[in-house]
């Protein structure tokens, strides 16, 4: 797949403190109306949808929305006896938003650009090596440990190292600001500079979350 191929008007599925990348897979449980409206019309067209973080600011109903996000293809689709639809959505690229564009449906949707992205595509990036995903992991398992859980992280490193990097991004327990920092990182060393540096924020200072810039 090309960057010209994507769709340049996607709809938009904001989501809270959940980040998606390329190259990922996540499930979602789909119960709101105007979600349910969106799968369906995504359904009957590319099958691709836009996930974004909402920020704090704007109205509960239509909250202001990061500039970055990451559009996905839905694989995998299921209704259930209740009315909700079960997805596995695979990650494909990040964009950024141009401009919301105004519609009748239920769901919004944004007008967004690749260009910036296009590393997304071409899979050309820098890899990290083993070691490193293993110090992050330890710092990790002392993040959880502080807190009180107990996670089993040994299944992430079965992976390559660039996949496992980007699942630990995900399902961390950042804040959404934190989240979007590691979204927005260029490239995956990058990435991993960044995560490396909210972890020892949270490890060494007790928890009292400094926000990287």
């Amino acid at each position: 797949m090309k960057i010209k191929e994507l769709p340049k008007t996607i709809p938009i599925f904001p989501l809270s403190n959940f980040i998606m990348f390329p190259g990922t897979s996540v499930p979602l449980n789909i119960f709101e109306p105007r979600y349910l409206q969106m799968i369906n019309d995504s359904m009957k067209n590319d099958r691709i949808i836009g996930m974004v973080q909402p920020k704090k600011t704007g109205v509960l109903k239509k909250p202001d929305l990061y500039d970055i996000g990451c559009i996905g293809k839905i694989t995998s689709f299921n209704e259930t006896n209740d009315g909700r639809i079960l997805i596995i959505l695979n990650g494909i690229c990040r964009y950024k938003i141009k401009e919301e564009i105004i519609n009748n449906k239920l769901y919004r949707e944004c007008n967004v650009d690749y260009n910036q992205f296009e590393i997304d595509i071409s899979k050309k990036s820098n890899e990290i090596n083993f070691r490193d995903i293993n110090l992050i992991i330890s710092n990790l398992q002392r993040f959880f440990q502080k807190q009180g859980y107990q996670v089993n992280l040994k299944d992430l490193q079965k992976k390559e190292l660039s996949e496992t990097l980007n699942d630990l991004s995900m399902a961390s327990p950042f804040s959404l600001e934190e989240k979007q920092i590691l979204l927005e990182s260029q490239d995956i060393n990058i990435r991993k500079k960044k995560l490396e540096q909210i972890l020892n924020n949270y490890v060494k200072d007790e928890f009292k979350n400094t926000t990287i810039q």
